[in-house]
């Protein structure tokens, strides 16, 4: 049976969906895939259209509640159509630069919000006889560990599973176009709901979260009663969470760059490959993980960036996220946003490195990784008019985004096709840089996603962040 996801997004969901009001803040997200040839478009959509089925979300559009009382529904989408989410284009030069170029411009483009939110791009005329794929998806249906899972519905272990040829019409024949629609009776309440039905839902939804509150609040109360002691835990926990939560949530903190103050819709993207082995010696012999080592790399990469431009720098704002995903769900966000000041030094790489590991450990621990929900909430019930100018006074503080997604150790097939590479494509949230790393076929595939009204030399940045590496691999 398909996991059935909640009915409505989270109050993080929610509160990306609402901050999109600024296009600075879209979070959608994307992967860049290289193929060894063309993929097979008909098997291709033969598989997305099954995916669909075993994750509704994918077939389901967004409903906003009434007046933002609640956060938005998830409702099937009546006019699903497949071939509206996949789409063919051909590049005249077919180059890396014409790529990332088109990359770079497609990912700017806002999802039809009356549709379901995610396409796929099939990209032909790469050089060498070469393909990509563009997978873009929404940050309200899943995050980017839960999209990689999502991925195992289309990917393959060898070109031509089970005997599976191009252009296979599958056992009836009957191509994916023309069932696009078939099985959404599973998923309920096709139809567009009334005000009324919006606005009893929203209350509904209302009193069932009071209720909730309620409950949870008497159940303290009586523990307090029959365990006076652990009021006194209960109180260290309350001031330890509370320091931490002010920590990461700071409205009049400025950027600690002295170059990265401007910010654009102007994107440039790139990637970047580092040895996987190497690097993970280097971790190890350093004292850290693979993380510390992909985090210490952008660190340091972009304290080169400021070095050369004659603006040393010796620390930087960074966001994270951090995984909490303790099941296996393709669907839905576990994460929690984390803002933390790293090292951007370049004269002390190991140190550097240990002083990482360390911020890093401790940002693992944090307390207010737990209140991620509570704190959206909070925010979305400010205007809108009120919400955009805070979080835009909050993130115009940070100076970069680093992310690590786990892929597959093993060499995958889709529709037919090798992949050759992943490039995650990371969405900025406000920052000048987002650097998002997968590990697949010996290499740290590493997308760059650059505001380029921020960094106006992003290709210096690229370089930056590759010496940065190769010091630290070099080094241990």
């Amino acid at each position: 049976m398909p996991e059935q996801p909640p009915p409505r997004m989270s109050d993080l969901e929610a509160l990306m969906w609402t901050l999109e009001k600024d296009p600075a803040f879209s979070s959608a997200f994307a992967n860049l895939t290289i193929l060894d040839r063309p993929p097979d478009i008909e098997r291709l959509m033969r598989r997305l259209d099954s995916a669909t089925h075993e994750v509704p979300r994918l077939r389901q559009r967004v409903i906003p509640a009434f007046g933002r009382l609640a956060p938005p529904a998830w409702r099937a989408d009546p006019d699903f159509d497949i071939t509206y989410h996949i789409r063919r284009v051909a590049l005249i030069g077919g180059t890396r630069r014409e790529l990332f170029d088109y990359v770079a411009k497609s990912c700017l483009d806002p999802f039809d919000r009356s549709r379901p939110l995610w396409e796929f791009v099939v990209i032909e005329g790469l050089e060498g006889g070469k393909a990509a794929l563009l997978q873009r998806i929404h940050h309200t249906i899943t995050d980017g560990e839960g999209g990689v899972r999502m991925s195992e519905q289309f990917i393959d272990l060898e070109r031509d599973p089970s005997g599976e040829t191009r252009g296979d019409a599958g056992d009836d024949g009957t191509a994916a176009a023309d069932r696009a629609t078939s099985g959404t009776a599973v998923l309920s309440s096709t139809a567009a709901p009334s005000l009324v039905e919006t606005l009893a839902d929203t209350v509904t939804h209302r009193a069932r979260r009071g209720l909730g509150i309620l409950a949870r609040t008497a159940s303290s109360t009586a523990d307090a009663v029959v365990h006076p002691n652990r009021t006194i835990d209960y109180s260290r926990d309350l001031a330890s969470t509370t320091r931490s939560l002010l920590k990461q949530v700071r409205l009049t903190q400025s950027s600690l760059s002295p170059m990265w103050g401007e910010r654009s819709l102007r994107r440039h993207f790139d990637a970047l490959e580092v040895p996987f082995d190497g690097a993970k010696r280097a971790a190890k012999a350093l004292g850290g993980s693979l993380n510390d080592f992909f985090v210490a790399g952008a660190a340091g990469g972009a304290g080169r960036y400021h070095a050369a431009r004659g603006q040393p720098v010796q620390e930087l704002r960074m966001a994270m996220p951090v995984s909490i995903r303790t099941d296996k769900s393709a669907g839905g966000n576990r994460f929690s946003p984390t803002t933390v000041v790293v090292p951007s030094t370049v004269d002390d790489p190991r140190s550097r490195f240990e002083r990482i590991h360390e911020i890093l450990d401790v940002t693992k621990h944090d307390k207010a990784l737990d209140l991620v929900e509570g704190l959206s909430g909070a925010f979305l019930v400010l205007p809108t008019l009120v919400l955009i100018p805070t979080a835009r006074r909050m993130t115009g503080g940070i100076d970069f985004t680093t992310s690590n997604v786990r892929a597959a150790p093993f060499e995958v097939y889709i529709a037919g096709s090798l992949v050759e590479a992943n490039y995650p494509v990371g969405p900025l949230g406000g920052t000048a840089f987002n650097l998002t790393m997968m590990s697949y076929r010996g290499q740290l595939q590493m997308g760059l996603n650059t505001d380029a009204g921020a960094i106006d030399e992003p290709d210096l940045l690229r370089d930056c962040i590759e010496d940065s590496y190769r010091e630290l691999i070099e080094l241990a």
